[in-house]
């Protein structure tokens, strides 16, 4: 908060900050001087009253001289739980002075992702997600800041900011390199714990942090000598500066204290200082509140409670007094120097009529409220702030603070609150919400309804703490027909996510057989055979596959529960191995008009999206490649529209990168990865994922023949055992085994190729595309034990052909020809070619092409291989090719 200086001292708070003002001075004149430059920030740390708003004033006051324009926001110690709360405050100015036409237009498609979090708009249908909003607001600020250059953004007490603004901040400042902006950042050392802190960490590695130290006793007697006069003696300035500490802010309002008493600056009223001193801070300072009355004390009291927007109004209302009487105090406490009115250019216009003059001194004031007024005081400022027009959600920070008391309408009003803070993005002020509702408590009717919306706003962000609110919540009376159904669908997420998947499987397994036969009873029924279908743990459960044929052979596809089992069934089929045509007929009666059924898309939470990836893996791997990269090319573009930019962006893209891994766009594959795994390293590692992400990388850049570069990410991301519960395509052993392969470790391939059969065969993955470890076992057996490398190769062709892909057969007869020499190699391979030609699958075409060329030592085959593997970007192919070709031996 702005710092009131004594009006003989203009510079008073900025002694021997001579180097801190000179770095701001330097990083103005960079911003100001190329409009193409790197933006840049700056972090002064320091402790309460070491004069941080003071330079963050001066940083304005230089900003503004040079023709910037400045944003400034500040944290507030009782508004941490306001979500978005610091980064309203930094747009405000941007966003009043556009209509809302203008508004669209800066900000495009980020506009109602971000529009929310910001106020300028109203929700959605959709649930907001985190990630997504933090996207949103870091791309709104980039692009206000190119039409406001040369921008400066100035927070204040970022150590009291709201979680959602500290997550927004640390991804900004990491994309400052190329965009013109200066962020000046002040914060107190410690303060923070948890995600704030780790975010605020993250700020502090994106440019210098300067830490402000207390004034030394020679700058304390200047600053003592030009407030009370040269007169003022060494013993008292000694004395200022041993009483303050050198403390800048104590040290001015010391000073502001001596003027008011009249005291003379010299060693015999030295003494008299330490009580000064004492009537400033503490103890003190709320004495010194106590005796401008009663009246005056309620309303200060009043306004530490508000914390924000303090307006003669709401204070009048919060403190039951007349407005004569309220404007009468106001003054009083100005004049004490406890409050005064803002600095219009750092505050924005409705932010109230009054602050503090130090945060120091409303943290004082807050802490001297007795604790059982202090929480009436909050219940009432709650009615007040809800009265005033500002919502549940701004109302609930007050609701926070009020003591359990069997209070229904209060649980309500925490509810409301929630929904609001969901919708725009902050699920963890919902949680917070949502369990001080359930500490009310709320009644027994709606008591599992609060458990199961807690459970539903943690369910990314905890999973294991969600797995504990739903199971309480189903335990109970309160959820009944499709909530209670919705409820246990959720509890089987949380538990997938908390790596729980058998007993994701038995919930839902155990909840079905509750259930009569209907739709929801189909629902969960889908839901289990889905759990166990991306299971890819030892064994799947006996007779699983036929049980799932016959439910599915009763469906038609008329429903959503209907639909979905038909694509688990045709998924079963694919991974098993079954023919093809078998498996796109299944999937194509999914579809309604050859399109997702509604329910049943991208962003809706009744069936969540692995089963759309089943879906669209089944056409992948059955070469139905358009069909399959039009459904990833719609999730990906329905994620962004829609602002979900966390794992489900994720995820989009690494299946995508897939499908143009199986196409041959290699190049596009892999930069289409490479963003996959960016996002997913900001999700967490360690989940599916990540898995699918790297793997799907590792596997594209080996197809490329970057070999050196796909072991460096194998390391860099941890792609090794052990794999995880859940199944990646494509298979990791399988592609895992390739790498050690082409890096020249034999004998380690070999045994990670047979740890992916023996996992294939208990799961029954029969399919020769998606689990690929036999082609490749069988090269690498074939020096040392030829027989059985035949035999591999065989049980592959066998295996391609009951599943009838052109792409499978084609694989199965390059594995075979690999094994051949002479003209037998050559007829297998004429006969790969002929397959691959067929297939969508160019890179393998391309594969095919050289190895037959080589093989029957013809230029113009290899050349057509060349081409293909040009097209391909597959490097690795054109370098073999090429070589061939420059040596000529016995080519014809």
């Amino acid at each position: 908060m702005t710092e009131e200086r004594p009006t003989s001292g203009p510079s008073a708070s900025l002694w021997e900050r001579e180097q801190e003002v000179a770095t701001v001075e330097l990083a103005i004149d960079t911003l100001c001087a190329d409009r193409s430059s790197s933006g840049s920030l700056l972090v002064f740390r320091g402790e309460a009253g070491l004069g941080k708003t003071a330079l963050l004033t001066e940083t304005r006051r230089i900003a503004e001289a040079r023709g910037c324009t400045v944003w400034s926001a500040r944290g507030g110690e009782t508004l941490r739980s306001v979500p978005f709360n610091v980064v309203r405050q930094l747009l405000q100015p941007a966003l009043v002075s556009l209509m809302p036409e203008e508004a669209r237009e800066y900000l495009g498609d980020w506009y109602d992702i971000a529009g929310p979090a910001l106020g300028i708009t109203e929700p959605g249908d959709r649930q907001a997600d985190p990630q997504g909003v933090c996207d949103g607001l870091v791309a709104a600020v980039r692009r206000l800041a190119r039409r406001d250059w040369p921008l400066v953004l100035v927070i204040d007490d970022a150590h009291w900011a709201d979680q959602e603004t500290l997550r927004w901040l640390a991804a900004f400042a990491e994309r400052l390199d190329d965009l013109s902006v200066l962020v000046v950042v002040a914060r107190r050392p410690g303060d923070v714990t948890g995600e704030s802190a780790r975010h605020l960490d993250a700020v502090a590695e994106g440019g210098p942090v300067s830490t402000l130290s207390a004034l030394t006793p020679e700058a304390t007697a200047g600053l003592t000598r030009a407030t009370l006069g040269a007169h003022a003696d060494a013993p008292f300035c000694r004395e200022v500066w041993a009483v303050t500490g050198g403390n800048p802010y104590e040290t001015v309002e010391l000073l502001a204290k001596v003027q008011d008493s009249e005291l003379e600056p010299v060693e015999a009223q030295a003494c008299e200082l330490r009580a000064l001193n004492r009537s400033a801070r503490g103890g003190g300072l709320v004495a010194r509140l106590e005796g401008l009355g009663i009246e005056a004390t309620r309303f200060a009291w009043a306004a530490a409670i508000l914390g924000t927007g303090i307006s003669v109004e709401l204070v009048a209302k919060l403190a039951t007094m007349s407005r004569e009487d309220a404007v009468r105090c106001a003054e009083l406490l100005r004049t004490a120097r406890i409050l005064t009115e803002p600095d219009p250019s750092a505050v924005p216009a409705d932010d109230g009529d009054l602050e503090f003059v130090h945060p120091l001194i409303a943290t004082a004031v807050y802490n001297s409220i007795p604790d059982a007024l202090r929480t009436a005081m909050h219940g009432i400022a709650a009615q007040v702030v809800a009265d005033s027009g500002l919502g549940p959600a701004m109302a609930s920070r007050h609701l926070l603070q009020v003591h359990p008391d069997d209070d229904e309408e209060l649980v309500e009003q925490l509810r409301e609150a929630a929904r609001e803070h969901v919708a725009v993005g902050a699920p963890d002020a919902a949680r917070r919400c949502l369990e001080r509702a359930l500490k009310e408590p709320p009644l027994p009717e709606t008591h599992a309804r609060v458990l199961y919306e807690l459970g539903c706003a943690t369910l990314l962000t905890a999973p294991a703490t969600t797995v504990d609110h739903l199971q309480s919540a189903l335990a109970m009376p309160g959820l009944d027909g499709a909530e209670r159904v919705d409820a246990v669908f959720r509890l089987s997420q949380a538990l997938l996510h908390n790596d729980q998947l058998e007993d994701a499987v038995r919930t839902v397994e155990a909840e079905a057989a509750r259930l009569g036969p209907g739709p929801a009873q189909l629902r969960l029924q889908a839901v289990q055979y889905m759990w166990e279908g991306i299971h890819a743990g030892e064994a799947s459960s006996p007779g699983r596959s036929e049980r799932l044929a016959e439910l599915a052979a009763t469906c038609t596809g008329r429903d959503n529960p209907e639909r979905a089992l038909l694509i688990l069934r045709g998924f079963d089929a694919m991974t098993h191995g079954e023919n093809a045509e078998i498996v796109v007929e299944l999937s194509d009666r999914a579809l309604v008009n050859g399109r997702l059924a509604p329910g049943l898309g991208w962003t809706d939470t009744e069936w969540g999206v692995e089963i759309l990836m089943m879906l669209a893996s089944s056409y992948t791997y059955t070469d139905r490649l358009d069909r399959a990269e039009s459904m990833f090319t719609e999730a990906l573009r329905t994620y962004e529209s829609a602002g979900w930019s966390g794992g489900h962006l994720s995820l989009a893209h690494a299946f995508l990168g897939f499908s143009h891994r199986r196409r041959g766009r290699l190049r596009e594959a892999e930069a289409t990865l490479r963003e996959s795994l960016r996002i997913a390293e900001r999700v967490g590692r360690g989940l599916p994922l990540y898995w699918s992400a790297t793997c799907n990388l590792v596997d594209t850049l080996l197809a490329r023949g970057h070999v050196e570069e796909a072991w460096e990410i194998a390391e860099q991301y941890g792609f090794a055992p052990p794999y995880p519960s859940t199944i990646v395509l494509p298979d990791p052993r399988s592609v895992r085994g390739r790498l050690l392969l082409a890096v020249g470790r034999t004998q380690d391939a070999i045994n990670e190729l047979e740890a992916a059969e023996k996992a294939a065969t208990a799961r029954g993955h029969h399919n020769p595309v998606m689990v690929p470890w036999a082609l490749d076992l069988a090269r690498a057996l074939a020096t040392q034990d030829p027989g059985r490398a035949a035999q591999l190769a065989s049980d592959a062709r066998r295996r391609a052909e009951r599943f009838g892909t052109d792409t499978a057969i084609g694989e199965a007869l390059r594995c075979a020809a690999a094994l051949e020499t002479g003209q037998r190699a050559v007829r297998l391979l004429s006969q790969a070619v002929t397959y691959l030609e067929a297939s969508p699958c160019q890179y393998e075409h391309a594969a095919a092409r050289v190895e037959y060329g080589i093989a029957a030592r013809s230029v113009a085959e290899i050349n057509r291989g060349l081409a293909l593997a040009r097209s391909c970007g597959a490097d690795g192919l054109v370098t073999q090719a090429r070589e061939v070709l420059e040596t000529g031996r016995g080519l014809r």
